[in-house]
């Protein structure tokens, strides 16, 4: 168990805190501070630490299916100060998935170059292997889950910014009931059927894409 966490608990760290810092990164480039004056642009973890999403939901999936998956603190973003409203908010929720897109592909190389290293420094080498293979699913299924089109998620927040405004208005309107819908969603299996090709085709792109699928299974219990 400790094992385990230690191999899934800094990718999944990482990975949120990332994530967040990165709305609030491009929120502030293009007109809202909010998140600057909060302290929220920042690779630390703590201020973007929530009780239950990095937390308790990490520790409950570990328990359950071996692997840590989990969310941060939402960066607040005023929408109004934004300089244009509409299509800026959607360039801010795109930011998130874009950063675990990116961290994926810097774990993905972390890993080619630890496999490299196995036999010479196997005591370095074997840690990073495992963290880079967790780090390279984590940041894609998070970014698979945010793409997914309901709000307040970031795939709902990039399709309101790019629908027609009447259009968008109507369906900005089904954000209280996101939650429900996701968690329905999950339940039925379908989150699972539309991101499985999607992280998978993912992993088939980026580098050392043999070790990821033969060593993965192994850090589920």
């Amino acid at each position: 168990m400790a094992q385990r966490v230690a191999v899934w608990a800094l990718p999944l760290v990482f990975a949120v805190t990332v994530h967040e810092a990165a709305h609030g990164w491009v929120a502030d480039r293009l007109g809202d501070p909010t998140a600057r004056k909060l302290g929220r642009i920042t690779f630390n973890p703590l201020p973007h630490i929530d009780l239950v999403g990095t937390i308790l939901v990490p520790m409950l999936m570990l328990a359950f299916t071996g692997f840590l998956l989990g969310w941060a603190k939402p960066v607040p973003v005023s929408v109004g100060r934004l300089r244009h409203p509409k299509r800026d908010m959607a360039i801010v929720a795109a930011a998130g998935p874009a950063v675990n897109l990116l961290m994926a592909i810097v774990w993905s190389i972390a890993l080619v170059v630890a496999h490299n290293l196995v036999h010479s420094a196997p005591a370095v080498a074997v840690p990073v292997l495992l963290m880079a293979i967790a780090g390279v699913f984590v940041n894609l299924v998070l970014m698979a889950i945010n793409l997914l089109p309901v709000p307040p998620l970031d795939g709902g927040r990039i399709l309101t910014g790019l629908l027609p405004l009447p259009v968008a208005r109507v369906f900005a309107r089904i954000e209280p009931f996101g939650l429900v819908i996701l968690i329905v969603l999950l339940i039925t299996g379908v989150v699972r059927w539309v991101l499985g090709p999607v992280v998978f085709g993912a992993i088939d792109l980026l580098p050392g894409t043999d070790l990821v699928l033969g060593i993965l299974p192994s850090l589920f219990p």
